[in-house]
């Protein structure tokens, strides 16, 4: 099993939207972004991902599962573009700021404090499990 980070805005997909999913899930397209698209790419059915509201908030503050994995993305026409399919699977007790990740001992290399841009972003398993413990979840 692997772990990524989602990012979304939350003001135009946030955690209380993809929660209203419920198991049907929903395509993380509009991706255009060939590492992140990559990233997807790499994904198994069952791989764990932390969904992280950027701009506002930037914090993370739940989880997600993969239910699918890349297929072409239904926002274009494009072929060189395609996506997975998340359902949310708990949210965090206590959200973790960007911030809190940019200070806490095991984090400083994680993508989210290296590549802050990239959208779609894998997470290693020591990183994983500091931040499940951070925002209040058990192992």
């Amino acid at each position: 099993m692997a772990f990524w980070l989602f990012k979304s805005e939350p003001d135009v997909w946030g955690w209380d939207h993809q929660v209203a999913k419920g198991d049907a899930g929903e395509e993380w397209g509009g991706v255009r972004n060939y590492q992140a698209r990559n990233n997807m790419r790499a994904m198994q059915v069952g791989d764990l991902g932390f969904f992280y509201h950027s701009n506002i908030g930037k914090e993370i503050v739940g989880v997600v599962e993969v239910c699918r994995t890349s297929a072409p993305d239904s926002t274009t026409d494009d072929p060189r573009w395609d996506c997975v399919m998340i359902t949310a699977v708990v949210p965090l007790a206590r959200p973790v700021t960007l911030e809190d990740c940019k200070v806490q001992p095991g984090l400083e290399n994680m993508a989210l404090v290296k590549s802050m841009r990239l959208s779609v972003q894998p997470v290693t398993a020591e990183e994983w499990q500091i931040v499940r413990r951070m925002g209040g979840l058990k192992a």
